[in-house]
């Protein structure tokens, strides 16, 4: 088998930073080839480029959105024209819309729906599928979040979804595990992005109610999932793994 064939690539959806951005840097820290996406195309091109800057080639960009199942296709070849095969699909584009229950509109829900369901689940069909073709084994993870395991105000419909990304975690086990697929989710708790980082008062909120003391780094979250989709992990399947600080533990109110 060429070094090539050898080689373990994989597709991280939502990437462009925070902990889609991370999980990216700790793949190819471990050798495995990277096609990067985000729904936004500056984003996509300055990831990129800081990492191929780090890790040269083994780094691709593309931009698009992960819940196009075409588009989806398209991430897919590309992986397999750029690298040979694609062994690892870590489905980690996700859209949070808060919202009051009695006033969440019908065009809110079904936007959450298709990124964070549609999206992961046809990801997961189009790897499994190539998988199969390839005989290589491989690897499926899923973001989840507390939230599907805690209530949380305002996330009524972010939160099912996430559940629901658990529960597919461990029906795909029945679907994939003949063809050497491990499939898993994480679900992280409070964690210190671009994104949370806009809110003042988010970090010293969390590392108030967290139990080990602040919200998690995305560094936190991408090196457990790198570990789930790695060697070392080959024989944990259909799991959730809670990153939380032990929130969740004793679940205080951020409010």
């Amino acid at each position: 088998m060429s070094e090539k064939e050898n080689q373990q690539v994989a597709i991280v959806t939502g990437a462009g930073q925070g902990i889609g951005f991370a999980i990216c840097r700790e793949l190819l820290k471990q050798g495995v080839a990277v096609v990067l996406n985000d729904l936004n195309v500056t984003l996509t091109n300055q990831a990129t480029a800081q990492l191929k800057e780090e890790f040269g080639a083994n780094c691709i960009g593309l931009p698009g959105n992960a819940a196009d199942v075409s588009f989806i296709n398209n991430l897919i070849l590309t992986a397999k024209e750029h690298f040979g095969q694609v062994t690892i699909a870590i489905a980690n584009a996700g859209i949070t819309l808060f919202g009051d229950f009695f006033t969440y509109t019908p065009e809110a829900f079904q936007q959450v729906m298709d990124l964070n369901l549609k999206g992961s689940f046809f990801l997961a069909q189009a790897i499994a599928k190539q998988i199969q073709v390839q005989q290589t084994g491989g690897s499926i993870l899923f973001m989840s979040s507390v939230t599907g395991h805690q209530a949380h105000k305002n996330l009524a419909a972010y939160g099912m979804t996430k559940a629901a990304l658990e529960m597919l975690a461990k029906n795909l086990v029945i679907e994939v595990s003949a063809y050497g697929i491990t499939v898993n989710a994480i679900a992280p708790g409070a964690t210190l992005t671009e994104r949370t980082a806009l809110d003042a008062d988010y970090e010293r909120t969390w590392s108030n109610i967290t139990p080990l003391g602040r919200p998690a780094s995305p560094e936190d979250i991408a090196q457990a999932a790198v570990f789930l989709v790695s060697e070392k992990a080959r024989h944990i399947t259909g799991q959730t793994i809670i990153i939380d600080g032990g929130w969740t533990s004793i679940s205080p109110s951020p409010y």
